[in-house]
């Protein structure tokens, strides 16, 4: 019965609704519309394009500052030294991300001070035009990744795309310089992290044969390891050393 009189309750609302609805509100309100001017004009065309390819290019930020600046390196590291220490989720994935993020504006500095100075000052001045200022900014940062990259990543990429080795930087394409760039990052990464993994590791072994040797078989190692690595990598200042290496890696 219950079930019945919630039927015909919400029947009669909305028969309510709908003998309420007035369509010349639906027309009278706010509508949306999309004008990409007037094919006749190119300058409204050109202007509209250009919104729309910045628009692009800001969507796509988050994959440029991974792709060519010290994010990766930093990034890798310290969630390699999370797996070390074997601390499960701590740091959280946030506190990582955000710890890499301020290192790498840090590290970055000089290079976003000399793409204002040099492209988008001027830019905002109206002294250069949209290619040169863009021209202009790309050069602080490839220079960061000529500083970074290794030659043997750059002759894989520029054999992958079929072309010779060039005879100077300047001949390097932006599109080769890129993953070559990302490639030498994760090397250095994973090395930084294998030298991480080795005191970590000494600690597990040792707490795993004392405890094969107590006979206490049924005790996971990790559980009397976790204290004492953390107790290590507190007295030795972990967290200083790590960032000052890593920051030290790219002057």
């Amino acid at each position: 019965m219950n079930r019945k009189c919630c039927v015909l309750l919400l029947a009669l609302l909305g028969l309510i609704l709908w003998q309420s609805f007035d369509p010349a509100w639906a027309q009278e309100g706010p509508s949306l519309s999309l004008d990409i001017g007037d094919p006749s004009e190119p300058g409204q065309v050109s202007t509209v394009l250009q919104i729309l390819l910045l628009f692009t290019v800001l969507s796509m930020a988050p994959a440029i500052l991974l792709m060519t600046t010290s994010f990766i390196r930093i990034v890798v590291v310290l969630s390699l030294l999370r797996q070390a220490m074997g601390t499960q989720q701590m740091p959280p994935n946030q506190i990582i991300i955000g710890l890499a993020m301020f290192l790498t504006f840090f590290i970055m500095t000089p290079v976003l001070t000399q793409i204002n100075e040099t492209a988008l000052q001027p830019y905002l001045q109206e002294e250069l035009e949209d290619t040169e200022a863009l021209r202009l900014a790309v050069v602080p940062v490839r220079k960061f990744m000529l500083s970074q990259v290794r030659e043997k990543d750059l002759a894989l990429m520029t054999s992958m795309r079929g072309e010779e080795l060039p005879e100077s930087t300047e001949d390097i394409a932006t599109l080769t310089l890129v993953p070559a760039f990302m490639l030498s990052e994760l090397k250095r990464a994973f090395q930084i992290g294998f030298m991480i993994f080795v005191p970590f590791l000494v600690i597990d072994m040792i707490t795993a044969s004392v405890l094969m040797t107590m006979g206490m078989l049924m005790l996971p190692p990790i559980i009397i390891s976790l204290p004492f690595k953390i107790l290590l990598f507190v007295l030795v200042d972990g967290w200083n050393l790590i960032v000052g290496s890593l920051m030290q890696g790219f002057y």
